[in-house]
């Protein structure tokens, strides 16, 4: 028998891309129950008109709501739900064709209570969407660990692209007040309560990203601060990895200071790395993708990702453990109030 779905959207000032999200959701050609609920969060642009362009194609219920964060949001959207398994989207997300068709064969062959899927970019994305998709999503920049069958063992399901059941939904209380880290927070409070988790490889959406290098900085700064709280919180989620880009921050610091101590062999043999490293950068973007270009923006999105994240996450231990503050008094622009 067929899985009801409730695909759940947050959205915040973003109309347009939630009518590129329901057109895609529109176009799968998917026959059973299936209901959207769009929670408009306080938004100063509100997607109403577009809601309602769908009236007869689309089983859609619209809730307003004040500012209070994606988390509050989706979880007020699981509340009013008529179905009791959640799809959780982002608002700038697309759809790959079957998408829906492939989840409820995946569930129905081996249930899970949630579970996540990749990302990818779209052949209509911009270069730069491109680029920070590589960087965000290759296994030479990160492993894999947003959707790479290399990292199922370890892979958090995030919340712009997850499926959720009511059962564990209920027993957790959702979303929490962090953000951003609500999705992997809520993953191990699920898995913790005795829920099994899992990927589902072709359950693909095209994720937009719709930033320039400044913003990205401001946000995986954010990545950086989250982890050391969410490690705190959970230390089975602990891995050595999420130290890397800070190390990488620190090579590229010691560099200047090995030439200044004249430490020149030193110097050149991590300069050598670095510039290989980059060579596997441009050469997976290019192929990735066909294009140059994006082999190159690629680099500079990846070099942007490490510094901010291993930034982030050093200033973050640091203060974690040295100061007797909690996470939401040292870092209260992580924490939507309730």
């Amino acid at each position: 028998m067929a899985i009801p779905f409730s695909i759940v959207v947050p959205v915040y000032n973003r109309p347009d891309e939630l009518e590129e999200l329901l057109r895609s959701i529109d176009s799968q050609r998917y026959t059973n129950p299936l209901e959207i609920v769009i929670v408009e969060d306080g938004s100063t642009l509100p997607a109403k008109d577009v809601v309602k362009a769908f009236d007869g194609r689309l089983n859609i219920t619209y809730l307003e709501k004040p500012n209070s964060g994606p988390g509050a949001s989706r979880n007020l959207g699981m509340e009013k739900a008529m179905y009791d398994y959640f799809i959780i989207l982002d608002s700038d997300c697309i759809l790959a064709d079957r998408y829906l068709e492939n989840v409820q064969n995946a569930l129905q062959s081996k249930y899970a209570d949630c579970f996540g899927g990749p990302d990818a970019a779209h052949e209509s994305f911009s270069e730069l969407q491109k680029a920070i998709n590589f960087s965000m999503t290759s296994f030479i920049t990160t492993g894999g660990i947003r959707g790479s069958e290399r990292a199922v063992s370890t892979f958090e399901p995030r919340s712009f692209n997850m499926g959720l059941s009511r059962e564990a939904f209920e027993a957790t209380g959702g979303f929490g007040r962090i953000h951003p880290g609500e999705d992997p927070d809520l993953v191990w409070r699920v898995r913790k309560a005795g829920f099994k988790t899992r990927f589902i490889k072709n359950a693909l959406v095209y994720h937009k990203r719709r930033i320039d290098f400044g913003k990205f900085y401001k946000q995986v700064h954010k990545f950086g601060k989250v982890r050391p709280i969410l490690n705190r919180w959970h230390p089975e989620s602990r891995r050595f990895t999420h130290w890397l880009p800070t190390l990488f921050l620190l090579v590229l610091l010691l560099i200047p200071l090995l030439l200044l101590g004249k430490f020149y062999l030193p110097a050149i043999w991590i300069g050598v790395g670095l510039l290989i490293y980059i060579l596997a950068i441009v050469s997976g973007g290019l192929y990735s993708t066909g294009l140059m270009s994006v082999g190159f923006l690629a680099v500079i999105a990846t070099f942007i990702q490490f510094t901010g994240y291993g930034w982030g996450f050093l200033k973050s231990v640091i203060l974690l453990n040295f100061s007797r503050k909690q996470p939401p008094d040292l870092f209260p622009e992580l924490f939507f109030k309730r």
